[in-house]
């Protein structure tokens, strides 16, 4: 990973952007001639996963597994293998980031496509600690999950890096060019870089144009995410919301950090410790230490801290 000073002598690559899953999907391939047929894998791999695991859609995997709660449920391998990346990345944040957090969502009004959310009171008598992911039961032997009753998933933050990896690696194997996938700012990248390595804007909106970034850097592999208390935000009542909930509390993270970005050996990596360090709060560089990879924090002041190899900000 490093600064990415001449990203304006890199040879101008070849991206497509589209909406979808409430947020930005970008796919950029190394092959200009294959960008078209990049963004018809992309979208095909984004339709599969969110009829696999939207808390949304009536007709989902994740829906019927919600509403077999208390049952053990075969599940397609897509399903499963995105219920193992969630229960895997909980166990390594030690619950700051865990998919048993449906109910919560539901509560702070995340009831339905982001877009689509609409302002209510909040009813905070319904706030509390999350069940836990020790409650989410999966049978490798089976392919099957079960859940207890009044247990609702969401897979959202786990689900998109995983979706990132997922298709950056399918891009590769049908197209033969160097790939990036980003989806709301959770980039995946596999295949032959460019010489200079993917340059990547660090911001807090990661749908910014390049001269409004914070920073830019490169990466040759793996994966970049960065979460942010400040751009999937709503209002309930008069309370202001967002997307990240501490399982401690069953409520939105306390906003101490503006952005977390992290680099990882995948995108489902990275975005496990820039969520869970938002959980954190004035934890984080404590408990992201022992990790060993490199992590951006840029604090509600604007002090900004790095970890592990993050590179030194150049002056723009």
């Amino acid at each position: 990973m490093s600064t990415s000073a001449a990203v304006s002598a890199q040879p101008r690559l070849t991206a497509r952007s589209f909406r979808a899953l409430g947020t930005t999907a970008t796919v950029a391939v190394t092959d200009p001639s294959k960008a078209d047929a990049a963004k018809c894998i992309l979208r095909a791999e984004i339709e599969a996963i969110d009829h696999a695991c939207s808390r949304f859609r009536p007709d989902s995997e994740l829906a019927d597994l919600h509403a077999n709660a208390g049952h053990t449920v075969d599940v397609s391998s897509l399903l499963f293998e995105a219920l193992e990346v969630a229960y895997s990345v909980a166990e390594r944040t030690h619950g700051a980031v865990d998919p048993t957090v449906g109910n919560a969502m539901e509560v702070l009004g995340y009831d339905r496509d982001f877009d689509q959310i609409e302002t209510r009171p909040l009813q905070t008598a319904d706030l509390g600690p999350i069940p836990g992911f020790w409650h989410l039961h999966l049978d490798p032997r089976r392919r099957a999950a079960r859940i207890p009753k009044g247990v609702r998933l969401d897979l959202g933050s786990s689900a998109k890096a995983f979706l990132a990896d997922r298709a950056a690696a399918h891009l590769v194997d049908a197209l033969g060019s160097g790939a990036l996938v980003s989806i709301g700012g959770d980039v995946a990248v596999a295949g032959e870089p460019p010489p200079e390595g993917w340059a990547i804007g660090i911001a807090v909106d990661s749908s910014v144009e390049g001269d409004e970034v914070d920073e830019v850097v490169a990466i040759h592999e793996g994966g970049l995410a960065s979460s942010s208390t400040e751009v999937r935000t709503w209002h309930m009542g008069s309370e202001q919301v967002h997307h990240i909930v501490d399982p401690a509390t069953g409520c939105s993270s306390a906003r101490y950090w503006r952005l977390v970005s992290a680099a990882g050996a995948s995108c489902v990596d990275a975005n496990a410790l820039s969520t869970a360090a938002v959980v954190w709060g004035d934890r984080a560089i404590e408990r992201l230490r022992p990790f060993n990879q490199a992590v951006r924090l840029l604090r509600h002041d604007g002090q900004v801290f790095t970890l592990g190899d993050w590179p030194e900000a150049k002056r723009r």
